[in-house]
């Protein structure tokens, strides 16, 4: 039963992010919002929205490795993983398409993330803290070069018909992320194995599927800013969004989560990414890299030891 429910959710969860994606785009654009705005809110997050609710859905059902595995565990995907596969299909150019300020955001929100990880505490004073600075880092793109302006599958649809995708898509997600996260809790009891390795490996590459649909396409397409703002927008989201809107929600308190290995995954993938984005492309041998990193990492997880 547990399985099924994790079948029917991550599809369902899937479904919604895209209609959400799409139906907030149209809505943005029919209503005249500026393209910058459209972009940061919209492909930098609107992708991230599956981990949202997941990560609510699971505070709420005092799940809390969940919760927080599925940040982090996205976090190192979205690096490892989806970078990695982006990259092996179509080689991505990488110098001068990150802006220093991205970066220096990144770093803090990595930060912030291991000290999650380590503490195991999430009070609503810290949740607050992420989301002004969440704040504060959406000013500060909107205050910077406009995105570009060919957004994926906005179309040109008619309002009610946006907030029709809008309103699905949110209905969506929410019912999604409560069939998998009720699934996940029930397949890691029965197993044995811990909520955080749940959240870390099959809730964060689930929920991390959108970015990849969007990374890879803006790879294809040669929009090397794009593919990886939509990385790097997407991890900074998930710490001081959804980590902060947990915090607000359902503060986390001595929760020992105590994983040096993937607080060092973590680290490791934000520094690596770094180190990449100051080359001048990164073709297939980087991502081999990279894909070799999470297969590593996954089966040091797995199998600890």
């Amino acid at each position: 039963m547990d399985i099924l429910l994790l079948l029917i959710g991550l599809p369902a969860l899937l479904v919604g992010g895209e209609f959400l994606v799409r139906g907030g785009a149209s809505l943005a654009l029919r209503l005249g919002l500026a393209p910058a705005a459209v972009g940061v809110v919209v492909l930098g997050f609107g992708t991230s929205s599956p981990e949202l609710v997941t990560s609510l859905a699971a505070a709420l059902r005092d799940a809390p490795g969940i919760a927080v595995g599925n940040v982090v565990g996205s976090n190192i995907a979205n690096i490892l993983l989806i970078l990695g596969i982006s990259a092996l299909i179509a080689p991505i150019a990488v110098a001068g398409n990150v802006p220093q300020r991205d970066l220096w955001w990144l770093g803090a929100a990595t930060v912030v993330a291991a000290i999650v990880m380590a503490t195991g505490d999430l009070p609503v004073w810290a949740g607050a803290g992420m989301v002004a600075a969440l704040a504060v880092y959406i000013a500060s793109c909107l205050r910077g070069a406009a995105p570009p302006e060919d957004l994926p599958g906005t179309g040109a649809v008619s309002i009610s018909r946006a907030v029709g995708f809008a309103i699905a898509g949110l209905v969506l997600t929410i019912v999604g992320a409560h069939l998998l996260v009720t699934g996940s809790i029930g397949i890691a009891r029965a197993l044995g194995v811990s909520e955080l390795v749940i959240g870390l490996t099959v809730v964060a590459v689930g929920t991390s599927l959108p970015e990849l649909a969007t990374t890879i396409v803006a790879a294809r397409r040669g929009e090397g800013a794009l593919a990886l703002g939509n990385i790097i927008g997407s991890n900074i989201f998930n710490v001081f969004g959804i980590l902060g809107l947990t915090g607000l929600v359902e503060p986390i308190r001595g929760a020992g989560f105590g994983g040096m290995l993937e607080v060092a995954a973590l680290v490791g993938s934000a520094a690596l990414l770094a180190c990449l984005v100051l080359s001048c492309r990164m073709g297939r041998a980087p991502a081999l890299a990279l894909l070799g990193g999470y297969a590593l990492y996954i089966g040091n997880l797995v199998v600890p030891g």
